[in-house]
């Protein structure tokens, strides 16, 4: 178990090129923990108990005002980490993470990842590195919600998501779930699609949004 699992460690952007005997000594440390669909992995305002690697299944991250209304911050696939802002900052999760499907995560615990950033600068780089982009991230997102409409929004996302020409649409990515992610309501996305589709810039389906006119989505995305 551990040998493979310190394969997969490696595959974790944090942990690439990192000496095989850390990652080994981060395998046998490691534990392992399933989620069915819809069950919360961790809530906002929890204390970390320490760094989640996703290993299989999908996540959303949101953030829920005090009327319930929520906004999904990211979708998460294998095999990212789920928590880091929260594990190396030392503080509590500053949003929820849901499972979308069967999941299964790795626990590092935070004493592991404390002993690996004192004795390998290069590790602590690599952090550093990481939140630095985190931040870009969350900076574009503030202002794609502010000066942005919806339909460029959308664009964007589209655009950034598609894997050659396809967007693939797994059974969670509802409109509902589109709407929650470009922090808008369903009934907007659903027309934002149509006028797409209608325009011929993408061909919507159920399982999958495939780009016709890249260029004129580009346009949509440079123009805002």
């Amino acid at each position: 178990m551990a040998d493979s699992l310190s394969e997969q460690l490696a595959l974790v952007p944090l942990f690439a090129d990192l000496n095989p005997e850390l990652l080994d000594e981060l395998a046998v440390v490691a534990v392992g923990r399933d989620y069915a669909p819809g069950e919360v992995v961790f809530l906002e305002g929890d204390a970390p108990p320490g760094l989640l690697i996703l290993h299989a299944g999908y996540l959303k991250v949101v953030k829920s005002s005090r009327q319930g209304r929520e906004h999904t911050l990211a979708f998460l696939a294998p095999p990212q980490p789920v928590n880091a802002v929260a594990a190396f900052a030392h503080r509590a999760s500053p949003a929820t993470a849901i499972a979308l499907e069967p999941t299964r995560v790795w626990l590092i615990p935070g004493d592991a990842i404390a002993r690996l950033l004192r004795a390998h600068p290069e590790f602590a780089e690599r952090v550093i590195e990481n939140m630095a982009v985190h931040m870009v991230h969350l900076v574009e997102l503030v202002a794609d919600l502010s000066l942005r409409s919806v339909m460029e929004r959308l664009a964007k996302l589209i655009l950034d998501q598609a894997v050659g020409d396809t967007l693939v649409r797994p059974r969670w990515f509802t409109q509902t779930e589109l709407a929650a992610r470009l922090g808008t309501v369903p009934d907007v996305v659903q027309r934002a699609l149509g006028r797409m589709d209608s325009d011929q810039l993408v061909e919507v389906s159920r399982q999958e949004i495939r780009i016709i006119d890249r260029t004129a989505l580009r346009r949509l995305v440079h123009e805002a």
